[in-house]
């Protein structure tokens, strides 16, 4: 497993398959599912086909969604980082996506802030991204927070998917 990125107290590493049961019980939790589309995850079928699929793209692209650890007790928190997207979305295709997911039990703890500063500072400097994208669920004001807080701006609300999403954005000059 290649470790990706550290910030004061976590690790962004690859996801490997040994992080089964973690991303699995990520996945199958229905408050996690909350805002992005409330269908948990019932089989560690999709689990494992979820983590090959973010190796693959580590392959492919470079970069993907990657493990967030936390270092002091070495436990899986939830994952985070980006993901090239080809598909049209709001007008826009061949994109980064900036996504992270936690277990509840780490929410309000600053975590995924701390990963997504750290997310954005390795696209704009080490991959040299112009423009970083995210979406978040309109009703999902905690996401919004952690967005604003790093610095993303809202240009829009958009249908994805039949559902409502505040659609954000920071190119590389507004980050340095």
């Amino acid at each position: 497993m290649k470790i990706i990125l550290q910030t004061d107290r976590l690790i962004l590493r690859e996801l490997v398959p040994s992080d089964l049961d973690a991303v699995f019980a990520l996945d199958s939790d229905p408050e996690v599912h909350k805002f992005i589309g409330n269908r948990p995850s019932t089989s560690k079928l999709y689990a494992i086909q979820s983590i090959e699929d973010k190796i693959a793209q580590y392959k492919t692209q470079g970069v993907g969604r990657w493990a967030i650890i936390d270092k002091q007790s070495n436990a899986f928190l939830g994952w985070a980082g980006l993901k090239f997207i080809r598909d049209e979305t709001n007008k826009i295709s061949n994109y980064y996506d900036l996504g992270y997911r936690l277990h509840p039990r780490f929410w309000g703890q600053g975590i995924a802030t701390e990963a997504a500063k750290a997310i954005l500072a390795y696209g704009f400097s080490e991959l040299n991204i112009d423009t970083i994208y995210a979406m978040a669920e309109e009703e999902h004001f905690a996401s919004h927070r952690v967005l604003e807080k790093i610095g993303m701006r809202c240009l829009e609300l958009i249908n994805f998917e039949g559902k409502q999403y505040k659609w954000f954005a920071l190119n590389k000059l507004d980050f340095l």
